[in-house]
C-alpha cells in the first residue's frame, strides 16, 4: 500500500509540475564529469544553477513558488575555456569552473573525500568584484518516509566582513539581526519555542547579492559559521538555487519579483486599524465594538469575526445561534465605512457533513496506508483532517464553499489560518508527495488558491487574505502575514521587531503581528517595578497583570508604524478603551497618526508594488556604507522619512537610539535637528516612542477621516530640511485592480532645499498646484 501511495504521488507532481511550469531552455547544460550542471537566467541579474548525478533533474526546471515564465536567457552570453564557463550579462558574470584533471586518489581521499564529482563556482557582480563563491555541494543518499532520495546542499565561502539577512520568520533573536554565526532551521513550526518559524528560503547579503535556494523541504540554514555559508535540504534529487545581484536593495527585490511575483497593493482597508478578539461570539458583539468606535469617533477599517463562528470544524457553515443576520451584520459594516474578516480553517472533523465526501476523494493529508490523518498525536489538537491543498481539485472545493458557505453572506475578506500547516505534515503524503518533501509548500498553494478564486469572484475587486505563514512567492497573492499566536510578554515585543525585519528582507513586505499578544494574560507575572499606566480601571480584563496595559500601549505604538496594524488576542476585550483611560487617551492618539499618515504609507506600498523592495526595512538597506547599522534589529525604516525605535522594556522612559550617517536627523516630536553617526539617548515618556525624520524628507499629512472608505485630502505636507527630497506621492480608488491599468495618480513632490521651495508635477492638476500652500518646514 505504501508503495501504491508513493508512485501515485510521484505521478501526481509530475503531472502537476507538467501543467504549471512553462519553461524555457537553460542556456547550458554542462557536463562535469559526473554531475551536470544547466545554467538558465530571469533577466540580466538573477542566473539559476542546478546540480546533480542525473542530467534529467537539472532540465526539470524550477521547483514551486518560482515563476518559470519569466525565465529570460536574452541578457546572457556563454563562453567557454580549458579554465571553465562563463556566463557574462551587464549585471553579472557566473563562472563554473572546469573539472579537474584526473588524478590517483591518495590514501585519506579513498575513505573521505566525496563520492560526487567536485563542482565550483563563482559570480561576480557589474563591477566585477567577487560576491559570491560556491566550494562544494552535497547528495547523501537516504531514506524518507519511505522513499529513496538524498539530503542536498551546498556550501559558500562567508568571508568575515559578510552579514546575512532573511530566510523568512525566526523569533530567537531579542535585538541582534545579523544572522552571522548562527544556524537556522528554515521550516515551518508553529511549536518553536520563541514564536513560530516560517521558511521562506531566501537570504539576502550585504554583498550585494541574495540566494533562492530552491527546495520546499526542511531546510538548515548555515550563515557564516567557521568560514562557511551553507543550505542542506532534508529531501531533493538535485541542488538548484539563484543568485540575484544589484547595487543597491531594489535592484535585488525587483529581481526576486521576477522570479516569484510582484507584490500587490491591498485594499486601502488593509492600511487602517484592523480590530480582531479570539473571539466576538456573536453579531450583536461584533456591531455594538464596531458602533462604539464610531460613537468615539476612533477611526477603524476592519471588523473580523475568529474562530468557531461556525457548528462544528469544517462544517464551513455559519451558527444561527450566534449570528442570526450575518448579511444584515455586513451591511450595517458596511454602511458605517467598514470592511470584515472571517476565518476559515483548512481542518475537517470526521462527524462534521464534509468529512465523508472529501475522504473518499481523496483530498486530505494521507498516512503511508493511505489512510486520513486525523489530529496531531502530540499536540492537544484532537481532531481534524487537513485539506490537501496541494490537489488542485481539493483547492477548488474549499473556495468554492468558502464562497458559497461563508463569504457570500457579505463578509469581504478571509482569514485562512493556521496554514503551516498546524497539521505537521512530516511522515505523511500529500497528493505530490511526501509532507517531508514538500514541508514548507503548503501556505503558498492554500493561499493562493484562494487568491485566485476572490479575483475570478469579484474581477475588480482588490483581494485580501490573512495568512499565517509564507514561503517562496507567497507575497504575489496579495496576503498580510502575522507572526502566530505569540505570548502577550515584553519578551516577545522585543523578539518582534528583528522577526519582521528579517521577514521583510525575505520579500515578504505586509508582515505584522497581534498588537498585544495572542495568547491568554494568565500565568504571567507582573513587572516588580511600577507600571507607567495606570490599570486600575481595567482589571476585569487584565487581572493580576498590572503592567499589561503599559505593554498593549507600546505594542501599540510600535504597530503605528508596521505595514498593518491589527488588534487581536484570545482576552475578554481587545479595544482601545479596554485598559483604562490614560491608555486609551495615548492608543486614540497614534490610531489618529496612523491614520494621518495613510498617504504616506499608501504611496510605500506602490513603491513595494514597483520595486518588490518592503518599506518596513533594516537599516542596512538604507545606509548600507554605514557599519554599526549591519547588526542593529531594535529600529528600522518605515518608508524613506522615519526611523523607529520601538520601545519594548516595561518601565523604559529614555532609550539609546543610533542616528545613521551620511544624514542629519529630526526628532519627530520636538522637531529637535541632530548629526547623524551617533546613539543618542532619547526621552521616551510613556505617550511617546522614539520616531526621528531624515533631512531632507517630505512627509505628506493625511485630514482626519474615520475610515479609508472616504477619500483623504492632504491637510498638510512637511518639509524636514537640510537637503534636496524628493516623494512619490501616490493615490488610487484603494479598491480595484485598475491601478494594473496605471490608473492612479501619482504626484512627484521635489524640495528645492537652498531655495527652500517645494514644487509638485503630475498627478491631480488642482493639488499639484495648491501644494506649495500646504507646506510645513520643520524645525524652525
Amino acid at each position: 500500500m505504501r508503495q501504491q501511495c508513493m508512485r501515485a504521488a510521484v505521478a501526481a507532481a509530475i503531472s502537476f509540475m507538467a501543467a504549471a511550469v512553462t519553461q524555457a531552455a537553460p542556456i547550458k547544460t554542462l557536463d562535469r564529469e559526473g554531475a551536470w550542471v544547466s545554467v538558465e537566467a530571469y533577466g540580466p541579474n538573477v542566473i539559476h544553477v542546478t546540480i546533480a548525478q542525473d542530467k534529467a533533474e537539472v532540465l526539470k526546471g524550477p521547483g514551486f513558488g518560482i515563476l518559470p515564465a519569466n525565465g529570460d536567457n536574452k541578457p546572457f552570453s556563454h563562453s567557454g575555456s580549458k579554465d571553465g564557463d562563463t556566463f557574462s550579462s551587464p549585471a553579472l558574470s557566473l563562472h563554473i569552473n572546469a573539472a579537474p584533471p584526473p588524478h590517483v586518489p591518495s590514501m585519506g581521499e579513498k575513505y573521505f573525500a566525496p563520492a560526487l564529482a567536485p563542482v565550483g563556482l563563482q559570480v561576480r557582480n557589474a563591477a566585477g568584484e567577487t560576491v559570491l563563491k560556491m566550494n562544494g555541494w552535497e547528495m547523501s543518499p537516504q531514506t524518507v518516509a519511505g522513499e529513496k532520495t538524498y539530503q542536498v546542499g551546498a556550501s559558500f565561502a562567508a568571508p568575515a566582513d559578510e552579514h546575512y539577512y532573511g530566510m523568512g520568520q525566526n523569533q530567537e533573536s531579542l535585538g541582534p539581526l545579523d544572522l552571522r554565526g548562527k544556524v537556522l532551521d528554515c521550516q515551518h513550526w508553529y511549536d518553536a519555542p520563541a514564536g513560530e518559524t516560517v521558511c521562506v528560503p531566501f537570504m539576502v547579503s550585504s554583498k550585494g547579492y541574495g540566494i533562492v535556494w530552491d527546495n520546499a523541504s526542511a531546510t538548515r540554514f548555515v550563515a557564516g559559521v567557521n568560514g562557511r555559508m551553507g543550505f542542506q535540504s532534508k529531501v531533493g534529487e538535485r541542488v538548484s538555487f539563484f543568485v540575484i545581484t544589484g547595487k543597491t536593495p531594489e535592484e535585488i527585490y525587483s529581481g526576486y519579483a521576477r522570479l516569484t511575483g510582484k507584490t500587490p497593493i491591498p485594499p486601502k482597508a488593509a492600511f487602517g486599524l484592523i480590530q480582531s478578539k479570539a473571539r466576538y461570539d456573536s453579531q450583536q458583539e461584533v456591531l455594538r465594538v464596531a458602533k462604539t468606535y464610531r460613537e468615539k469617533k476612533y477611526p477603524l477599517d476592519v471588523m473580523v469575526v475568529d474562530w468557531f463562528y461556525w457548528t462544528r470544524m469544517g462544517q464551513m457553515d455559519i451558527d444561527p445561534a450566534q449570528f442570526p443576520d450575518p448579511d444584515g451584520m455586513n451591511k450595517q459594516l458596511h454602511d458605517m465605512g467598514m470592511q470584515s474578516i472571517i476565518s476559515i480553517w483548512p481542518r475537517y472533523e470526521t462527524s462534521g457533513r464534509y468529512f465523508n465526501e472529501l475522504d473518499a476523494k481523496g483530498y486530505f493529508l494521507k498516512d503511508k496506508d493511505g489512510k486520513t490523518v486525523d489530529g496531531l498525536p502530540f499536540r492537544s489538537d484532537r481532531t481534524g483532517a487537513l485539506i490537501d491543498a496541494t490537489n488542485p481539485e481539493a483547492r477548488k472545493w474549499f473556495w468554492e464553499k468558502a464562497r458559497d458557505n461563508v463569504l457570500s453572506h457579505g463578509f469581504d475578506y478571509p482569514w485562512l489560518d493556521e496554514t503551516e500547516p498546524d497539521l505537521v505534515p512530516d511522515g505523511f503524503f500529500y497528493s505530490i508527495g511526501s509532507g517531508d518533501r514538500y514541508h514548507n509548500l503548503f501556505p503558498l498553494l492554500h493561499v493562493e488558491g484562494a487568491a485566485q478564486g476572490l479575483r475570478a469572484w469579484k474581477p475588480n475587486k482588490r483581494g485580501l487574505i490573512l495568512s499565517r505563514a509564507a514561503y517562496l512567492g507567497s507575497q504575489r497573492t496579495g496576503a498580510l502575514f502575522w507572526s502566530s499566536d505569540i505570548q502577550p510578554t515584553w519578551e516577545a515585543l522585543a523578539r518582534q521587531v528583528p522577526t519582521g525585519l528579517n521577514m521583510t528582507a525575505s520579500g515578504i513586505a505586509y508582515w505584522g503581528n497581534d498588537i498585544g499578544g495572542w495568547q491568554k494574560l494568565g500565568g504571567h507575572a507582573a513587572s516588580p517595578r511600577t507600571p507607567l499606566i495606570d490599570g486600575s480601571e481595567a482589571s476585569a480584563v487584565i487581572g493580576e497583570y498590572r503592567d499589561y496595559p503599559e505593554l498593549f500601549t507600546r505594542w501599540f505604538q510600535y504597530g503605528t508604524f508596521l505595514p498593518t496594524l491589527r488588534v487581536h488576542g484570545d482576552r475578554k476585550e481587545t479595544e482601545l478603551w479596554s485598559f483604562g483611560k490614560q491608555a486609551e487617551t495615548i492608543l486614540a492618539e497614534y490610531n489618529r497618526l496612523r491614520y494621518r499618515l495613510i498617504p504616506y504609507i499608501y504611496s510605500q506600498a506602490k513603491f513595494t508594488h514597483d520595486t518588490g523592495a518592503p518599506f518596513m526595512r533594516p537599516l542596512w538597506m538604507d545606509f548600507p556604507q554605514d557599519p554599526k547599522v549591519a547588526d542593529i534589529g531594535t529600529q528600522y525604516m518605515f518608508g524613506p522619512a522615519f526611523l523607529v525605535a520601538p520601545v519594548t522594556a516595561q518601565g523604559q522612559t529614555e532609550k539609546d537610539v543610533y542616528l545613521p550617517a551620511g544624514s542629519d536627523w529630526y526628532n519627530f516630536w520636538t522637531n529637535e535637528k541632530l548629526a547623524g553617526g551617533q546613539w543618542v539617548k532619547v526621552a521616551a515618556p510613556i505617550e511617546r516612542i522614539p520616531v526621528f525624520v531624515r533631512a531632507g524628507s517630505i512627509v505628506p499629512i493625511g485630514a482626519e477621516i474615520q475610515s479609508t472608505a472616504t477619500k483623504q485630502a492632504i491637510s498638510e505636507i512637511r518639509v524636514y530640511p537640510g537637503r534636496d527630497g524628493e516623494f512619490a506621492l501616490y493615490d488610487d480608488d484603494g479598491i480595484s485592480y485598475d491601478y494594473e491599468k496605471g490608473k492612479g495618480s501619482l504626484t512627484r513632490l521635489r524640495w528645492d532645499n537652498s531655495k527652500g521651495a517645494l514644487s509638485a508635477t503630475g498627478g491631480d492638476s488642482a493639488f499639484a498646484k495648491s501644494a506649495p500652500g500646504l507646506v510645513k518646514v520643520q524645525g524652525k
